[in-house]
């Protein structure tokens, strides 16, 4: 497509643009950086027989850089995505359609909000969206989806026409904190009490160590490695990283990554992995080779606090789900995505459900709302 002299094209993969260029774009979110969409690239965690196929949209003039670009990724499933649409893919499919392969806006394997148009200028969002929306009518693509939108994008999608769908996720806020002991004062005292118990039956016996950068050894990404197998094992029935991704990700942007480990006698346990953006702390991966009690809890909720406060980070998204991260003083917090289909009678159909579906998610939230820890007036 053209308009007032800027055209928009699909690239074969995020590596096949500038680094600067795109990241001139992407700004602070590290799932939106070049150096961690081209580990996953480069890493085969997306690509051939993985269902994720890279299809970056970029708009540029004739001559120059990117004005405009999107992470999008042609899909034969719904799987790592954390906005489930496996019932709309059964009705669509009961119906006569195919619903796959679908358009897919996203980081993957990534429930952290962020970008999902990385715009030189907000004039710009319609097009990029216009385009994609034309990706999947010329190559039989049943529909778009962007999953977990910052805030702020969020009426760009809406004023293109695509259906906005509620979710909640559970992230701590920092109000101004200088120390953990100023954010347990804001919790009532039995969870003030609640909380030093976990962090002292978690932390006895072990070592609590923070890698960052050069730090983070080859050793240290084969022990987290068997920890996220685990993980992924048990979650997902196939961990969607490769090692090689893990490497990567040091290699390339370990001065945003913080992981954590716990050592009993120098041998690592346990940890949890860590990325730094310009105002929040996102922990992603978790794992364990030994069960102790409430160390999932230290090591990804309490250290990410640590973290964040010593940072001056405005908060921690911890991830998809989780509901035991409200007692831990992570607040529930909406989040969205936004949706596109192109059969006309689906997308009726689909958008009667997200406004029924919104009404629960607006009632759960202000449900979780009324339990948080925190300390209420009188």
């Amino acid at each position: 497509m053209s308009e007032t002299g800027i055209a928009a094209r699909i690239a074969g993969s995020v590596a096949a643009i500038d680094a600067a260029a795109w990241n001139a774009l992407a700004g602070e979110n590290p799932f939106m950086r070049h150096e961690f969409l081209t580990a996953l690239e480069d890493s085969g965690s997306v690509g051939p027989g993985t269902g994720w196929q890279s299809v970056p949209i970029i708009i540029s003039s004739d001559s120059g850089p990117p004005l405009a670009a999107m992470p999008a990724y042609a899909k034969g499933h719904s799987q790592g995505e954390y906005v489930f649409d496996h019932a709309w893919a059964d009705a669509y499919e009961r119906a006569g359609g195919q619903y796959y392969p679908k358009l897919q806006i996203a980081a993957p394997f990534t429930p952290a909000t962020g970008p999902r148009l990385l715009l030189s200028d907000a004039s710009l969002a319609a097009p990029l969206l216009a385009a994609a929306e034309q990706l999947c009518l010329q190559n039989g693509f049943s529909s778009a989806h962007a999953t977990f939108i910052e805030p702020e994008q969020v009426p760009l999608f809406e004023d293109a026409g695509w259906l906005p769908r509620k979710d909640i996720q559970f992230h701590w806020l920092n109000h101004g904190f200088a120390r953990f002991e100023d954010f347990l004062a804001t919790l009532t005292s039995r969870k003030r009490k609640d909380l030093r118990k976990e962090r002292a039956i978690a932390q006895e016996g072990l070592e609590i160590v923070r890698l960052s950068g050069n730090d983070i050894k080859p050793r240290h990404w084969d022990a987290f490695w068997h920890f996220y197998q685990d993980t992924g094992l048990r979650k997902w029935g196939h961990p969607y990283l490769t090692r090689e991704a893990f490497d990567l990700f040091g290699e390339r942007m370990g001065d945003r990554i913080v992981l954590v480990l716990a050592l009993e006698e120098d041998e690592a346990i346990a940890g949890a992995l860590n990325f730094i953006g310009g105002d929040a702390l996102y922990g992603r991966y978790w794992g364990c080779t030994k069960q102790v009690r409430f160390l999932h809890f230290e090591l990804c909720y309490y250290q990410a606090i640590d973290i964040a406060i010593e940072r001056g980070l405005a908060r921690v998204e911890a991830g998809a789900q989780g509901g035991h991260k409200l007692a831990r003083g992570y607040e529930p917090v909406e989040t969205t995505s936004a949706h596109w289909f192109a059969d006309p009678g689906f997308r009726t159909a689909v958008a009667e459900f997200l406004e029924r579906e919104r009404e629960g998610v607006a009632a759960d939230r202000n449900y979780l709302e009324r339990r948080t820890p925190f300390r209420r007036p009188g």
